[in-house]
């Protein structure tokens, strides 16, 4: 017997916000995260701005032993966990703990950590070489602090999709439990991969803006898009089986009740031009759910602010809605927080879920110059309010990686 699978609580650390109200906030309005750099020099780099977090205090969650020794998206997944966990008002202690999991994806790691230990390994030798490197480094230890910090015994891993992750993680934990292997789960994703280095490498493919004016860099859907804008933060959601949920008198943010998962099969970096595999995922993950292309009032896109995701997710959603995708609303949120990687899916997905809480839809913030290639309604005019019942959240990963999550308003 299928069980039906509840959001009961959503931690964020963001861009436009350290917490989930503040970063609700930010979205409603329209307020974007994205400045100029100036964690480091680049004057030698030609990308000028990214969506970096200040005023970040990880010692408000853990001591400062334990700072010295987790990378920085690992400090962030800690944080959102802990959001989530009070949010949704139970230690969840009552339930066997080898079937409550955690799934936090990350789609790079701990590359602060390899960066700095790289250089000492240069500069002082193999000996200085930190005897904490490997576990900042690795990608699941996001995932493995936070089942010892909760003592949640099941399910736990790490979802590496590059920009998928955590829709994959999100879905991973929403079957697990569904099909009755988990009554609960702590499920999202984590990134903190903005260095000179890594700049270096995604400038030098081309993947990301040039642009030295925050309110013109991250503009999905925009004939003046130019690429997409390094983010970093986390979001983490607690997702439970509804009738646990009810009888502990939980407060329900929405239900998740579809997700498709696939893969392009043809590009390392580029997305199916006709994005044949993303409206497969869009389909999938509706057939999942029971609802028709018809029954979809809005779709928070992947939307990166790059010339081939933005005109092939646009394909992707016409092919997937057919004629419906004339009437649903699509935004991106990248517009404001910037590109999360592997944090994305999670962030979006607590963005849906307040939408559908809510009744409002966040904008495309920044929208000036429309591209014929991308024609579908786009909320460019501000957050809209809209009685929305069914939402779907994409997410576009290097590698072909495709994850749709469908999600409805709880309504009992």
């Amino acid at each position: 017997m299928n069980r039906r699978v509840v959001i009961t609580g959503a931690g964020a650390v963001t861009p436009v916000g350290l917490t989930v109200p503040a970063f609700w906030d930010s979205l409603k309005n329209g307020k974007h995260g994205i400045r100029l750099i100036d964690e480091f020099d680049t004057s030698d780099v030609p990308v000028k701005v990214a969506a970096l977090i200040k005023d970040f205090d990880p010692t408000q969650y853990i001591d400062k032993k334990e700072v010295r020794r987790t990378d920085r998206y690992c400090q962030f997944a800690i944080a959102a966990a802990k959001e989530a966990m009070d949010d949704c008002g139970s230690d969840l202690k009552d339930l066997d703990p080898y079937r409550v999991g955690v799934i936090v994806g990350s789609g790079i790691g701990g590359l602060h950590s390899w960066e700095a230990e790289h250089n000492n390994f240069l500069e002082k030798g193999p000996r200085r070489v930190s005897v904490f490197f490997i576990p900042m480094m690795i990608t699941n230890m996001a995932a493995g602090t936070i089942s010892m910090k909760t003592g949640f015994k099941g399910v736990n891993y790490a979802t590496v999709t590059a920009c998928s992750s955590a829709n994959h993680a999100i879905g991973e934990a929403f079957r697990n439990i569904k099909h009755g292997y988990l009554d609960a789960c702590v499920a999202g994703g984590a990134e903190a991969a903005c260095t000179k280095f890594s700049l270096a490498g995604f400038n030098n493919m081309t993947a990301l803006s040039k642009s030295d004016n925050p309110d013109r860099a991250s503009i999905p859907f925009d004939a003046e898009r130019d690429g997409f804008v390094m983010g970093e933060g986390a979001g983490i959601l607690i997702l439970e089986e509804l009738e646990h949920a009810k009888a502990r008198g939980a407060k329900i943010y929405a239900e998740i009740v579809g997700y498709g998962a696939t893969a392009d099969a043809y590009h390392m970096t580029a997305p199916d031009p006709e994005g044949a595999g993303g409206a497969k995922a869009m389909e999938f993950a509706m057939q999942e759910a029971g609802v028709s292309p018809n029954e979809v009032d809005y779709i928070n896109a992947h939307g990166t602010s790059t010339g081939l995701n933005d005109s092939g997710e646009t394909k992707a959603i016409k092919t997937a809605l057919g004629e419906a995708a004339k009437k649903v609303a699509v935004s991106s949120t990248k517009s404001m927080t910037g590109h999360l990687l592997g944090a994305a899916g999670a962030v979006e997905a607590i963005a849906c879920a307040k939408a559908l809480e809510e009744g409002i839809i966040p904008p495309t913030a920044g929208y000036q110059v429309p591209d014929p290639e991308c024609d579908l309604d786009y909320v460019t005019e501000g957050a809209r309010k809209c009685d929305i019942k069914v939402a779907l959240s994409n997410s576009l990963g290097f590698g072909g990686h495709n994850a749709t999550l469908c999600l409805k308003k709880y309504e009992g």
